[in-house]
Formats: C-alpha cells, sequence, structure tokens
C-alpha cells in the first residue's frame, strides 16, 4: 500500500517552518556568542610645558645701560683722589635694585663706593696697564677691607680688571652732586654673617646699645646676612665712632653713605 504523498499545501508549510527554525538558530547563536572587543587604550596624559620666564627688565627710562654715555667738561680736575684696590661684580646683583634706586645693570660704566655721593662721576686708573674710564657711582661696596671701589662687569672690561679680578688703582672724582666733607646720611654696616640668628644676635646687641640708632638686619644677593646701624641725626662723626667701636668676627664693619 503505497504512503500518500504530502500536499503541496504541507511541503509548503515544512518548508516555511524550516526556514523559520534556521532564522532563529542563527539569531540564537549570534545573540550568544562573544564579539571581540578593541581593547581602549587612553591617550597618553598630556605633560604640562613650562611657561617661558619673562626676562627681568628694567622699567621704563632706567635702561640704556652701556650705551649711556659719561661725560665731563673739557680741562675738568679731579676734586678728591685716592688710591687702593679695585674689584667688580657682577651676578647675581644684575638686574637688582642698586642703592641709588636704580636697576643695576653689569654692561653699563656704573661703580660702587662706600663713602662718595650717589651720582659722583669718577675717572678709575690702572696704575698697571694706565687704562683710564669714567664711571658713575650707583650703588655702595665693595663689602671686602682693604678695596676702595667695586667696578661693573663693562668698567672691569675696559680697565683690564676682569681678567685678575683686582688691580691697583687711581680713583679721582672729577664731579658730585653733593659735597664730599660735609652733610650726608651716614649708617655703619656689620658683617657678613653666613646666619640669620648671627646676624640678629648683633643686632639684638646694637640696639641695647644704642638706643637712639635705627638697627636693621637684612639678607643679600648672595645670601649672607647684613646688620646696618643708622645713626641718629645721620651724623658722620657719630657714625665714625660706632664703626671704630664696634668689631665681629664674621666679616668687616664699614662706614656707609647711604645718599
Amino acid at each position: 500500500m503505497n504512503a500518500r504523498r504530502p500536499s503541496r499545501r504541507t511541503a509548503a508549510f515544512r518548508l516555511l517552518c524550516l526556514l523559520l527554525l534556521l532564522s532563529l538558530g542563527s539569531a540564537f547563536l549570534t545573540g550568544c556568542g562573544h564579539k571581540p572587543t578593541q581593547a581602549q587604550v587612553p591617550p597618553p596624559p598630556s605633560i604640562p610645558q613650562e611657561k617661558e620666564k619673562p626676562a627681568v627688565t628694567p622699567p621704563p627710562g632706567e635702561t640704556a645701560g652701556q650705551n649711556q654715555k659719561i661725560e665731563i667738561p673739557a680741562g675738568a680736575k679731579p676734586i678728591f683722589e685716592e688710591t687702593g684696590m679695585a674689584s667688580w661684580y657682577g651676578a647675581p646683583y644684575h638686574n637688582r635694585r642698586g642703592s641709588n634706586g636704580e636697576v643695576y645693570d653689569m654692561n653699563a660704566m656704573t661703580a660702587a663706593h662706600l663713602t662718595l655721593p650717589l651720582g659722583s662721576i669718577v675717572r678709575i686708573t690702572n696704575l698697571k696697564t694706565g687704562n683710564s674710564a669714567l664711571v658713575r657711582i650707583t650703588d655702595r661696596g665693595p663689602f671686602v677691607e682693604g678695596r676702595i671701589v667695586d667696578l661693573s662687569l663693562a668698567a672691569a672690561k675696559a680697565l683690564d680688571v676682569f681678567l685678575p679680578g683686582t688691580a691697583k688703582v687711581r680713583l679721582e672724582v672729577m664731579q658730585a652732586p653733593a659735597s664730599l666733607a660735609t652733610g650726608g646720611r651716614w649708617a655703619v654696616q656689620i658683617g657678613s654673617f653666613t646666619g640669620e640668628k648671627a646676624a640678629a644676635n648683633m643686632a639684638e646687641h646694637l640696639q641695647k646699645r644704642y638706643q637712639t640708632a635705627q638697627v636693621l638686619k637684612f639678607r643679600s644677593p648672595v645670601g649672607v646676612w647684613w646688620v646696618r646701624v643708622r645713626v641718629l641725626d645721620d651724623d658722620r662723626q657719630r657714625a665714625t665712632a660706632l664703626a671704630r667701636e664696634e668689631e665681629t668676627p664674621e666679616g668687616a664693619v664699614f662706614l656707609v653713605r647711604l645718599d
């Protein structure tokens, strides 16, 4: 007896079911499978760039430096003269305020002196080489015993003092904005102390001893400490007497004109 052949309708229905099962199976397998994932590598951290530090420049009107030309009247004669050792100073004093309030430019023809009025024009002559130059006194120093003048870098090069570091010179004051013999504001500078505590102890001692004086301790650009005593009424004789009375194992004692 022959089995009945499925009708066309039944065959089509079976084919549709088969296709439906295959489709569902594919979707199931796809859904359960793990898609390969790509590792998300974070970008490297950005490195902060150091900002360019602006150059320290003097305020307007205080530049000119090496371009300044110092002149004196023809036939001018010295009003004061002394002979002694010269040295020079540059960094770390460069671009810092000098005693006259101007920004110190080591490339300008300037110098430091302990007692000449600020703004004085002096002629310095190297006694060994004969080289001579005019400089303007803008600062105080040198605070080293046995030296009479501290030259800027430019002046030291002009006078052949740069390489040896020191030289014996003749100093002639050609012009001065104030009297060399009278007036002035005077003080005594003591030190240099390697530590602040030693400077503070000296300042306390001096304040007790000279109760009418103003005592100040301060740190220099090279890191040492100084003590400055400004006497009553800025009297030069009082300051001179104090300078002779005081002594310290750290550094020396100097009479200083403040103006």
